[in-house]
């Protein structure tokens, strides 16, 4: 006789859940702590191996993937732009400013920058061990969009 707490086990033994296992979570939040460097040789692994991967895990791989090209292209086109607008002659003097103001060391030695960055990986690391599909606005629609549940 089986207790009402305990999962009703399948044919394979294992109580069925849509949860994710806790590699998978463990991936997850690795890939977004390395900027998508785990989840990608996790996701090269899956397809020399042919597994398929479950569509949480897919989903922030892809997510940290293009979290990290996105943030690396809009750095070097910032550092462009604030380039160029260093050579006008009053208007260099606004933009060192500005960029001072942003880089300077405001809690703990981190910058506003570095606050921000580090504020949005921890809820990223956070949701993806909590097995949950984190969302930021834009980017998340967009993997949504792309990734498909297979």
């Amino acid at each position: 006789m089986q207790s009402r707490y305990q999962p009703i086990r399948p044919q394979g033994g294992r109580p069925q859940s849509n949860s994710p296992a806790l590699m998978e979570r463990l991936i997850a939040a690795m890939s977004y702590l390395t900027m998508g460097f785990v989840g990608f040789l996790w996701f090269l692994l899956a397809i020399f191996t042919k597994n398929n991967i479950r569509p949480f895990l897919k989903y922030h791989i892809f997510q940290s993937l293009f979290i990290s090209i996105a943030y690396f292209l809009f750095s070097q086109f910032l550092g462009l732009i604030m380039n160029l607008l260093s050579i006008i002659p009053i208007v260099n003097q606004l933009v060192m400013r500005f960029t001072f103001y942003l880089n300077a060391p405001v809690l703990l030695s981190f910058s506003l920058i570095q606050i921000a960055i580090y504020f949005v990986l921890f809820y990223l690391v956070l949701t993806s061990l909590q097995g949950q599909f984190s969302y930021l606005p834009w980017v998340s629609d967009i993997i949504k969009a792309n990734v498909k549940n297979s």
